[in-house]
C-alpha cells in the first residue's frame, strides 16, 4: 500500500515528505494506522548519524495509533485496537526473559539496523529500499508495519494524540526513577535537565514521596515548570557553585541523581554532588566515544554507584499502562509538556525541540474522526477526539517555550 512519510535523507538535512510503498505485514508484525507520534532527541541524533542507521530512513519511535491488520502469528492485538508503540526486542535472550528487554542482546539489530532480521525492509520508493523498523516501528509515516513486541494495547477510550511519548521519552525519565533509582520516601533526588525526560523524572520522584527534589536547568521557565510539577528546589546550571548549592539543599549530598543531558561536564557534576551511598543514573544519549571523568577515590570511599539506564529499564507492555493510570489519577500530567504539529510541520518540530522552544513535540496525523481545536495558531493547535471521564488534557505551552 502507499503511505506518506517523513524521510531522513542526509545528516542535518530537513526531512522530506514522500509517498512510499509499504509491503504487507509479516506473520509477527502489526500494521498500524498512526494517529500521532512524538519527536525525540534520539530521532535527531540518528538523522545526524550519531548512530549508524542507514539513510534514507523513516524514523519515529514514539508512535500511537490503531491496528489496521495483523500478521498470522499475532495474538495480542486485533484490528481496531488502540496501541502505543515502544522499542523492539528479541524476547528470547537471557535479558529479555529476565524482565530487562531494554538490554536485549540484539537491541541494535531490532531497533537501529533499518531492516528486518532477514535483511528486508518494509519501505521502498520506485524500487529503492529505505530503512524501516526504526525501534520496530518507523512511525513518521501514516501507516507502519510494526514488530509485535513493540506494540502495547491500551484502553478504547485512551487519547492517542498524547500517548506516543510514553513509548520512549516519558518512559525513560519516569522509569529511571521508578524502576532503577527507586528513591526511598523522605530522600533527596536531583535531576539534571528539565526537558520532557527530566520533568518526567521529577514527577516520578514526587510519586515516590521524595521530600527534596532538585531540578538543575539553565532555562528559567523550565525551572518554574519543574516547581509546578513537583520539584521543591531549583538550581541554575550556569551557576559556578551549583555543586555546593545542591549539597546545601540536600544536607551534604544527594541520595539519588539523574543526568538526562548526556553532556560530559554534567555527568561529572552529577557524580560530584552525590552523598554517601548515593545512586546516580545516566539516561541522556551521547555521541559514541564521548568520555567523562569521575573521582574514583571519592566514589570508592563513599560506596556510591552509577547506573546506565536505557528506556527506564522497563517492560513496555507493563510499564506504559501503569503510566497511563498514573496520568488518569493526575499524578503524571505529562500532557503539560506537549505541543502538537502536523506531519508537514515536522522539521519545525525538530527545530523547536533543538532550540528548547518546545519540550515534547508530537506530530498528529489528520484523519477522519478527529476535529481541530478552536485554537487557530500552530503554537496552540490541538487535535482532539472524545474519551470518557476523567478528562485528558492537552494545553497550550507557556509562551516562552
Amino acid at each position: 500500500m502507499q503511505v506518506t512519510a517523513a524521510v531522513a535523507t542526509a545528516p542535518k538535512e530537513p526531512l522530506t515528505i514522500q509517498d512510499l510503498d509499504l509491503d504487507e505485514p509479516r506473520p509477527d508484525e502489526v500494521r498500524v494506522r498512526m494517529v500521532a507520534t512524538g519527536v525525540c532527541h534520539t530521532d535527531a541524533i540518528v538523522r545526524d548519524q550519531w548512530y549508524p542507521t542507514p539513510l534514507p530512513a523513516v524514523l519515529g519511535h514514539e508512535g500511537a495509533g490503531v491496528v489496521d491488520a495483523v500478521g498470522a502469528a499475532v495474538t495480542n492485538v486485533s484490528p481496531g485496537d488502540k496501541v502505543v508503540l515502544s522499542f523492539d526486542s528479541c524476547g528470547s535472550c537471557r535479558l529479555c526473559l529476565t524482565g530487562h528487554p531494554a538490554y536485549c542482546e540484539q537491541f541494535y539489530s531490532h531497533n537501529f539496523a533499518g531492516r528486518r532480521g532477514d535483511d528486508s525492509s518494509a519501505l521502498s520508493k520506485d524500487g529503492q529500499v529505505l530503512s524501516s523498523h526504526f525501534f520496530g516501528q518507523s512511525s513518521f509515516s501514516t501507516y507502519a508495519n510494526v514488530a509485535a513486541r513493540s506494540v502495547v494495547k491500551v484502553d478504547d477510550d485512551a487519547p492517542l494524540e498524547i500517548l506516543g511519548p510514553l513509548g520512549c521519552g516519558i518512559q525513560t525519565g519516569a522509569g529511571a526513577v521508578l524502576n532503577v533509582l527507586q528513591p526511598r520516601p523522605g530522600s533527596s533526588v536531583v535531576v539534571f535537565g528539565a526537558g520532557a525526560v527530566g520533568l518526567s523524572a521529577v514527577m516520578a520522584a514526587k510519586i515516590r514521596n521524595a521530600t527534596t527534589i532538585v531540578c538543575v536547568e539553565i532555562v528559567q521557565e523550565r525551572l518554574d515548570l519543574a516547581l509546578s510539577l513537583g520539584a521543591t528546589h531549583t538550581v541554575n546550571g550556569r551557576d559556578g557553585d551549583q555543586i555546593q548549592q545542591i549539597k546545601d539543599i540536600t544536607g551534604g549530598g544527594a541520595d539519588y541523581v539523574l543526568d538526562t543531558t548526556g553532556v560530559a561536564a554534567v555527568f561529572r557534576t552529577m557524580t560530584d554532588c552525590m552523598g554517601i551511598l548515593g545512586h546516580a543514573a545516566l539516561v541522556g544519549a551521547s555521541a559514541l566515544g564521548t568520555e567523562s571523568t569521575i573521582d574514583i577515590g571519592t566514589q570508592m570511599l563513599s560506596g556510591q554507584k552509577i547506573s546506565m539506564v536505557i528506556e527506564g529499564d522497563s517492560t513496555p507492555q507493563v510499564f506504559i499502562p501503569e503510566l497511563i493510570q498514573l496520568h488518569r489519577a493526575g499524578l503524571v500530567p505529562f500532557d503539560q509538556l506537549i505541543r502538537t504539529y502536523t506531519l508537514q510541520e515536522i522539521n519545525q518540530a525538530f527545530d523547536d525541540s533543538h532550540s528548547g522552544d518546545t519540550l515534547k513535540p508530537v506530530v498528529v496525523f489528520r484523519t477522519r474522526g478527529t476535529r481541530k481545536s478552536s485554537c487557530p495558531s500552530r503554537n496552540n493547535s490541538v487535535w482532539t477526539s472524545h474519551w470518557s471521564q476523567p478528562p485528558w488534557r492537552v494545553g497550550p505551552p507557556p509562551r516562552s517555550w
